[in-house]
């Protein structure tokens, strides 16, 4: 069985392992505090061009995103997502289960506008019951979306105005933010995403890590106040932090006879490769539920191919209300080969 079905299917890339194995024996400080994590600190820095940035390593995204809100929000407050946010759909009330609920706007091509956080925040204040709601602080969105879909420089310049008319927060969950930044026409860099936001995350179980993310705050202060002993409340301190961050010191760094860190020289490869298996799906005549420029596409696919399909390679189906044709997702990663993609390739056009 070749596997699609998401992005952190394999392990990490070998310069990662090359760190680890080459320092395995070096003894270092627990819980981030080693040379390492702060090597990878300021490699951050460097890439966002924020000298004062603070960054911090937990082991996923859920826990990122949990963590995050419960630093900048207060007991009675919400954060604003899409409707198909992640920390709407897919991490099982981990954020409201911390006492914030999650408040949620329809997306627009699985993206969460000014304009819709807007009319929300209007209403919001319009309404004379709203001290006996939960009130609205937090924007959060993730980079690329849940389908895909990418933001431009002006939709978030514009979010971030719209979060700076209504006093709000605006976070980006940025678990997959390589495949982001090297998609077609995109037109954000770290350095746009540290100057808009007021924290954001660089994921690294899905581009090329064994696991970790890194939360950045790119004006730190009161807003990260405290942040690790919360980190360490939440349970999302590891104690051998230094294996986090030797894994985002080897993704974050130049690689030899290259001005491109690793992490974004890896990413390309999942837009290559989900590029290949578009084009295949196009020539065939089969439609896409929406137009994604990164490394999840989404046919829409009859019965039929999609059990011919099924019996080699594994993809997510939307669920099953009887319809003729499903909604279905291929998704490829940093390390997605030739071979693998071929084969796909190869059965689309026998369908």
């Amino acid at each position: 069985m070749i596997r699609f079905e998401n992005d952190y299917s394999e392990g990490c890339h070998p310069k990662i392992l090359e760190l680890l194995r080459d320092t395995n024996f070096e003894q270092a400080p627990g819980y981030c505090t080693d040379v390492h994590c702060e090597k990878a600190r300021d490699l951050v820095r460097e890439a966002c061009k924020t000298p004062d940035a603070n960054a911090y390593f937990v082991s996923g995204g859920t826990q990122a995103n949990k963590v995050v809100t419960s630093q900048l929000l207060r007991p009675y407050e919400g954060v604003i997502s899409s409707d198909l946010g992640h920390i709407a759909t897919h991490e099982a009330g981990a954020v409201e289960a911390s006492g914030h609920k999650v408040l949620i706007v329809k997306n627009e091509g699985g993206k969460l506008t000014a304009r819709g956080v807007s009319e929300y925040m209007e209403n919001f204040w319009a309404d004379e019951t709203r001290e006996h709601q939960v009130q609205p602080a937090m924007v959060y969105i993730s980079i690329p979306t849940e389908l895909g879909t990418i933001y431009s420089k002006d939709e978030l310049v514009k979010l971030r105005e719209t979060c700076d008319r209504f006093g709000l927060i605006l976070y980006v969950d940025g678990a997959r933010l390589g495949y982001a930044l090297v998609a077609p026409n995109n037109d954000l860099s770290f350095e746009d995403i540290a100057r808009y936001t007021d924290v954001f995350s660089i994921g690294g179980t899905k581009v090329g890590a064994l696991f970790g993310e890194c939360i950045v705050f790119p004006r730190p202060g009161l807003l990260d106040k405290n942040f690790r002993t919360l980190i360490k409340s939440k349970g999302a301190m590891l104690a051998k932090g230094f294996v986090l961050g030797k894994q985002f010191e080897a993704l974050l760094s130049r690689t030899e006879g290259s001005d491109e860190m690793l992490y974004l020289e890896i990413s390309k490869n999942a837009i290559r490769q989900a590029t290949k298996i578009k084009n295949a799906f196009i020539d065939k005549g089969y439609k896409f539920w929406v137009d994604s420029p990164t490394n999840q596409i989404f046919p829409i696919l009859p019965r039929m191919a999609i059990d011919e399909l099924k019996e080699h390679f594994s993809f997510q189906i939307w669920p099953d209300l009887g319809q003729a044709e499903l909604i279905t997702r291929f998704c490829t990663s940093w390390c997605t080969s030739d071979k693998d993609t071929d084969e796909l390739v190869e059965a689309i056009r026998n369908i």
